[in-house]
């Protein structure tokens, strides 16, 4: 007798079959993956967050730093004395040496959390790029300059008796400049002297030099807008401090990853 044949069953698909279907392009207006350079901007904005959340927390360095700005400030003033015309003219050198000053401890103070606790290397094991560390570090530092200069500022007019010929935009403009000068070197060498046992004073003398040339543009440009500039010389030195800038931070973007893996 011969056997009816057994119906066909449903064929199961090949390992090759699903292959061709995962090499299929994606539909048009299907979402695509973001590209590396979203990746970085998302980590620089995660490292600002801890690093806001942790300010916010203790508020240790804001307070400290706010304190001693104000007495740098009142020591300057007191040790020209009454010489109203002398404190008129020094203001904007004693103005950007108080924050010079002041952001030397708030520096030193961003990269101890990091150093005494390993979140360096936590955050280099997730992994982080170190660019992205760098960038954001720097960013949370200049932030933190701007806004002290800018409680600065109505002090070192009320103490020294100093005017504004050309207005608060202007001097906004110098300070924002001047605070970018100074955090993104600062960030470096504030990691580079982090390691070491005598950190609070060897990251003023690694710092100074290299800040000279950004301090003689901002303390310059600051002394046009306290007093005028006829000559119109203020856009020179804004632009040489816009120079001095794009140098520091892409120097020293260059510079970060291999400091923090030494």
């Amino acid at each position: 007798m011969s056997r009816s044949p057994e119906p066909a069953r449903d064929a199961k698909p090949t390992p090759q079959a699903n292959a061709d279907t995962r090499r299929q392009p994606a539909p048009a207006g299907a979402p695509r993956p973001p590209p590396h350079e979203a990746g970085l901007l998302r980590q620089i904005w995660l490292v600002i967050q801890k690093d806001a959340v942790l300010e916010w927390r203790s508020r240790a360095r804001v307070n400290a730093t706010i304190f001693f700005a104000i007495m740098t400030l009142l020591l300057f003033s007191f040790a020209v004395g009454p010489h109203q015309s002398l404190l008129q003219r020094n203001a904007p050198g004693f103005l950007w040496l108080a924050i010079f000053l002041s952001s030397t401890m708030s520096l030193g103070e961003s990269m101890r959390l990091e150093s005494e606790n390993d979140a360096m290397d936590g955050l280099r094991l997730l992994p982080v790029d170190p660019l992205a560390i760098f960038l954001a570090k720097a960013i949370v530092n200049m932030l933190f300059l701007i806004g002290l200069s800018v409680l600065m500022v109505p002090l070192a007019l009320a103490l020294y008796d100093a005017q504004l010929a050309l207005g608060p935009g202007q001097l906004f403009i110098i300070i924002a400049l001047g605070a970018a000068a100074i955090s993104a070197p600062g960030t470096l060498y504030a990691a580079l002297s982090s390691q070491a046992r005598a950190r609070d004073v060897l990251l003023p003398l690694l710092l100074f030099p290299i800040l000279v040339p950004g301090l003689l543009s901002a303390v310059k440009a600051t002394s046009l807008i306290f007093d005028g500039d006829p000559m119109q010389q203020l856009g020179s030195w804004r632009t040489l401090l816009v120079a001095f800038n794009v140098t520091y931070w892409f120097v020293c973007s260059l510079l970060f990853g291999r400091v923090i893996e030494e």
